[in-house]
């Protein structure tokens, strides 16, 4: 069963976004970050002794997953983003070995709804492999903006949206009924010569503001500015460039399988704990 798209409240406008990242590729993307993802991506599956003979690429922009993996897999679909703001994926139940996406769970309005249709999905051992970004992703830049229109505005507006962290993925991925769920956190951080020049990045990736509830009027000239001007004063490295975190927020969790590793029941253990640490004091 599809989720319910009017429980789910909606965050983000999605029909948006698939425009706004048209208009990144088509003007020439900035990739750097989609780059390292896909490579770590590779990596992380690199180390997973098995094969997966059918495999989902889900809303990864530019079906850049398709490229250093197709070899690995005996097919491979992406889904893009289609033109509504529909998050139903059209896979039977148990009809995929693994799925994978990159760059595009942090702009869903109903993550728990997508993370219980993908586990459906999954054949018994089959994984999910996912990156997206979440934590303190441009908290500089939050709080420029911030500072910036409170005091040129006398008040904020929505501009960047909520972001999960690490210990709400891994609630999420549990909920959802994955076996061995894991979750970690790659830091990057990037250096800009300017705000705005973050921005420009930011907007050739297709990830500017696309809250549903954001401002429909374009942002004061003043406001700018002093963004930028408390950006350069609060964090900036002794060269002047500016320092723009992203954290990429890795997880992973498997379909049910009789032959996964279960936790020992609650008082099976041969060993007392006490004892243990008696041993290690003497």
């Amino acid at each position: 069963m599809a989720p319910n798209e009017n429980i789910a409240p909606k965050l983000f406008d999605r029909a948006l976004l698939r425009m706004r990242q048209g208009r990144a590729l088509r003007a020439g993307p900035a990739t750097f970050l989609l780059d390292r993802i896909v490579e770590d991506m590779a990596e992380r599956l690199h180390a997973v002794l098995r094969d997966f003979a059918d495999v989902a690429d889900i809303w990864t922009p530019d079906q850049a997953l398709r490229k250093p993996s197709s070899d690995r897999f005996k097919s491979i679909i992406h889904i893009g983003l289609d033109g509504s703001d529909r998050e139903a994926l059209p896979f039977q139940p148990e009809s995929l070995d693994l799925a994978v996406s990159a760059l595009a769970f942090q702009f869903v309005n109903d993550l728990p709804g997508v993370l219980a249709q993908i586990r459906r999905a999954l054949r018994p051992d089959g994984l999910l492999l996912a990156a997206m970004v979440g934590g303190d992703t441009l908290t500089e830049l939050r709080q420029s903006f911030a500072a910036a229109e409170a005091e040129c505005e006398g008040g904020v507006s929505p501009r960047v949206a909520p972001l999960a962290d690490l210990r709400d993925v891994g609630a999420l991925l549990q909920r959802a009924g994955f076996a061995l769920p894991v979750t970690d956190v790659d830091r990057i951080v990037v250096r800009y010569d300017s705000a705005f020049a973050l921005m420009a990045d930011l907007r050739r990736m297709g990830a500017t503001n696309i809250l549903a509830e954001r401002r429909r009027t374009p942002t004061r000239r003043a406001t700018m500015l002093r963004m930028a001007q408390l950006y350069g004063e609060r964090f900036a490295d002794a060269d002047g460039r500016i320092r723009a975190t992203f954290d990429v927020i890795w997880l992973s969790g498997w379909a049910p399988h009789e032959s996964q590793q279960k936790p020992l029941q609650p008082g099976s253990a041969k060993a007392s704990l006490a004892e243990a640490v008696k041993r290690v004091k003497s």
